[in-house]
């Protein structure tokens, strides 16, 4: 059966299939496994903010199937949950330490607003990953949809990082305003280039990453697209190593290739658009 949701939260009563009951779980001290399996989302994420709370810290979720929202809000940096099945919307919403892995695909908004922590997707996901983020790191073996890292943004010594091993669509970096995106084009299941069109509508910070050449004309007007330097790579190095180290790739041959950088030619690309009083 797959997972259907009543996505009204004026209702959010669930759907016939699904047990508005606690999970199962199983627990040997600070290691917990619970079994997601028809349960609905609210009795699950229940569930493991409880376990958190009473000091689990190796939590493994076995049949997830849409569920939404888990690890959200979660800031116990020594916490790592492993999902396998493929989580639902905003995974990993304001997370602020831990480390998610997830075995197969996850749904839209994976790190919404993540503040740091990093989350680990052996697939591909869905439309806007990343949005808002502040910090962290967010790793994806394949492709990811439209709108990744809008409105990402960094402070001080806060820079957030996604990395996607296949392609992306359209509106990568749109807004962005800092932090990295890095786009390696080597395990895809899509067809044409690495990009989507209006690549870096509105970005007035940070900068993206692309393995190979990138037509300019998929770029919006806001950015400047140029080969990158060597010393530009070498800032990257650590984001493609530990992609590598999560995926089983080799580090020193995807860092040997040629990468285009895209990043904004002002700080106020629409300055123009407003007046001051």
């Amino acid at each position: 059966m797959s997972a259907v949701f009543d996505t009204n939260p004026a209702t959010a009563a669930p759907i016939e299939g699904y047990r508005p009951v606690a999970p199962v779980v199983e627990r040997d001290g600070a290691t917990a496994v619970v079994d997601a399996d028809h349960v609905y989302y609210r009795e699950l994420n229940e569930a493991i903010q409880q376990l958190v709370a009473d000091g689990v810290r190796d939590l493994t979720i076995r049949g997830v199937n849409g569920q939404r929202y888990i690890g959200n809000g979660l800031t116990e940096t020594d916490l790592r949950i492993r999902i396998q099945g493929v989580p639902g919307q905003d995974l990993g919403m304001f997370l602020g330490g831990p480390v998610i892995d997830v075995d197969t695909n996850a749904q839209d908004g994976v790190g919404n607003t993540m503040e740091s922590g990093e989350i680990c997707v052996h697939g591909s996901a869905g439309d806007v990953v990343g949005y808002g983020m502040r910090g962290g790191r967010i790793l994806i073996r394949g492709d990811a949809g439209y709108r990744v890292g809008i409105h990402m943004k960094q402070y001080q010594n806060q820079l957030p990082e996604v990395i996607i091993g296949g392609k992306a669509r359209d509106f990568f970096g749109e807004y962005m305003a800092g932090g990295r995106l890095v786009l390696l084009d080597l395990n895809s299941q899509l067809a044409g280039p690495a990009l989507g069109n209006y690549t870096g509508t509105g970005m007035h910070g940070g900068e993206i990453f692309v393995r190979g050449t990138v037509d300019a004309c998929l770029c919006g007007r806001e950015v400047g697209v140029v080969p990158a330097t060597p010393e530009q790579l070498e800032t990257i190095r650590p984001l493609v190593t530990r992609y590598c180290e999560a995926f089983g790739a080799d580090a020193d041959g995807i860092m040997s290739q040629t990468f285009t950088r895209i990043a904004p030619v002002s700080s106020r690309p629409y300055g123009n658009l407003y007046c001051s009083m």
